[in-house]
């Protein structure tokens, strides 16, 4: 009786064990890899350079990127890689060097320590280029480029382009990464996207299926807005026709695809009118804050991703390379290297607004007419942006003079303010909603600016304008009385206000807070195999709902803002 016990037993424990081999083989990703972008190497400086007046971070420049930090970044993002067992792939998605356009030693640089890598690791590379990479009127050519990177992702392609730096390659037994080259031949920013290029995914998509095998692209350009009307305020970081492109990507059986070129961590999602759904997962620049890549793992039922940051980096190698940093810099680097480089981007959105808000920037003829509205203008907002918001004569004191009470912040200024904000675009982190301190301020502030700044350009410059103006109509001028009888009996340009604060609102709001319901930093979307007629029914409804949600919004924000005004003016008339 024992034996016959024992061998049941046995029997159990052996089926058991296989039941249970087979459940953790199928929860196992078919694919897991790690995705960087926007690297930007730049060869280390000899010495720091001062670039601005922090007090602390006075070499933080207008990109506000690590430059001299930046190849220890990329060696400790490798590091991770080559630490981590579940990390299969390593796949850069443009904007390897920073001045990799007219350095091709900067490329070989990055190539070398890429080629490291795999030979340590046994994992595969694969890169594609980015704005800042190759072109074909550079030294760095487009054939150049693919010879520099000849081991990374070229040497398993399965289809190149030889027009510019297109691949094919397969990604373990279930995928085929199309890495496309979105970039324009010359101009340094904007997208190349061409039918030609079009084509070419459509063959390899349809290539990968007829091998059995999903479709992932891989792009610099963003697809998708990650920014309020993008193609608008930042046309040059999307791709041209985006609706256009997302459409037939999602309708060829692409669900996703990974993008850089905007420096922030962020998901979008299409929905085709078949109701086949993409996704654009852009990731931020890795040597900038917050010094982040993505990791992804594939199931059939879903794509997972997640945030990874570098959290430290060998500061003892990078004094020895590098001479001029403070002990206060190193000591801050090895408590805090996140805290450290959002501090850093802080000060360098303010140098880089700072040195753009600048007449010598805008390309206005100094004999235009309206040259010294934009002058006045210009000066004024620098001066707002600069004053503290509390204390004697400060912004909440001035603003209050107009109306507009500024809620209690911690906030320094509107520089803090302002780039604040940024940081958490860059992060993927806008959760300012409606009701935030943050918006509230930011709405405020922009309209005491319209108020206060309007007022200045008209009792400064305005009626000399307006002279100009009505001259070359042939008519005379206007007299200095008439317009002061026009502003103490009807107010200083109420109206504009009003039209500008409703115009501006949505925008700014959108850019606080992302609600387009996709998480940006860490989330799960729908796998391959999740394709279905139902699904796609699901898709088209949920995209109708989203859309009708979204102008809902902006409609009662604008007609709100302009009911204030037809309010006042009610009021005026009355009383």
């Amino acid at each position: 009786m024992k034996k016959v016990i024992s061998v049941v037993l046995s029997v159990i424990l052996i089926v058991s064990s296989v039941i249970i081999g087979v459940s953790a083989q199928s929860e196992k990703p078919d694919l897991c890899f790690a995705l960087a972008s926007d690297l930007h190497y730049n060869p280390p400086g000899e010495e720091l350079v001062h670039i601005n007046n922090d007090p602390v971070l006075w070499y933080a420049n207008r990109r506000c990127a690590m430059e001299d930090e930046s190849g220890f970044i990329i060696d400790e993002f490798l590091d991770q890689c080559a630490e981590d067992d579940t990390v299969e792939y390593v796949l850069i998605a443009g904007d390897l060097v920073d001045d990799g356009r007219p350095m091709p030693e900067s490329h070989r640089v990055i190539a070398e320590k890429l080629k490291a890598f795999e030979e340590k690791t046994g994992k595969s590379v694969f890169v594609i280029n980015g704005n800042h990479d190759a072109s074909v009127e550079s030294n760095t050519t487009y054939d150049l480029f693919k010879e520099i990177y000849a081991d990374l992702g070229y040497d398993k392609a399965l289809d190149i382009r030889e027009d510019d730096c297109s691949y094919a390659a397969d990604l373990g037994e279930k995928y085929r990464l199309i890495a496309l080259d979105t970039n324009h031949p010359t101009k340094s920013t904007e997208d190349g996207m061409t039918l030609d290029k079009l084509n070419w995914v459509h063959k390899q998509a349809k290539a990968a299926y007829d091998d059995g095998r999903y479709p992932i692209v891989m792009m610099h350009h963003n697809l998708l807005d990650h920014l309020p009307i993008q193609r608008i305020i930042s046309r040059n970081f999307i791709v041209r026709f985006h609706f256009s492109t997302a459409e037939l990507f999602a309708d060829w059986g692409i669900k996703l695809v990974m993008t850089g070129h905007e420096h922030c961590s962020d998901t979008a999602s299409f929905t085709s009118a078949l109701g086949n759904k993409i996704y654009d997962v852009t990731t931020t620049s890795l040597t900038m804050y917050p010094l982040a890549y993505r990791y992804f793992t594939f199931t059939d039922e879903k794509i997972e991703f997640t945030t990874r940051n570098i959290e430290s980096i060998d500061t003892d190698a990078l004094t020895k390379t590098v001479k001029g940093y403070t002990e206060e810099q190193i000591n801050w680097m090895n408590e805090d290297l996140t805290e450290y480089s959002k501090q850093f981007l802080k000060v360098g959105v303010e140098y880089r607004l700072w040195r753009s808000l600048n007449m010598n920037k805008t390309d206005i003829d100094e004999n235009a007419f309206y040259y010294d509205v934009v002058a006045t203008a210009i000066d004024r907002l620098l001066e707002i942006l600069e004053t503290p918001l509390e204390g004697e004569n400060g912004l909440r004191q001035q603003a209050l003079e107009y109306g507009i009470e500024l809620p209690e912040t911690e906030y320094e200024n509107g520089w803090d303010l302002v780039s604040e904000i940024m940081a958490w675009h860059y992060s993927g982190g806008e959760h300012f909603d409606l009701d935030s301190a943050e918006v509230n301020l930011l709405l405020r502030t922009v309209a005491f600016i319209l108020r206060n700044d309007l007022e200045t350009v008209n009792d400064d410059v305005l009626l000399k304008v307006a002279n100009a103006l009505l001259e070359k109509e042939g008519f005379s001028g206007i007299s200095k009385e008439l317009t002061q009888f026009c502003i103490d009996h009807f107010g200083t340009y109420t109206a504009a206000e009003y039209l500008l604060v409703a115009i501006a609102s949505p925008i700014i709001y959108g850019f606080a807070y992302d609600d387009g319901g996709e998480m940006d930093q860490n989330g799960v979307i729908e796998g391959y195999g999740t394709v279905s007629f139902t699904a796609n029914v699901n898709n088209i409804a949920e995209n109708v709902s989203s859309i009708s949600q979204k102008t809902n919004f902006y409609i009662k924000t604008i007609v709100n803002i302009l009911l204030k005004l037809a309010l006042k003016v009610l009021n005026y008339k009355l009383f």
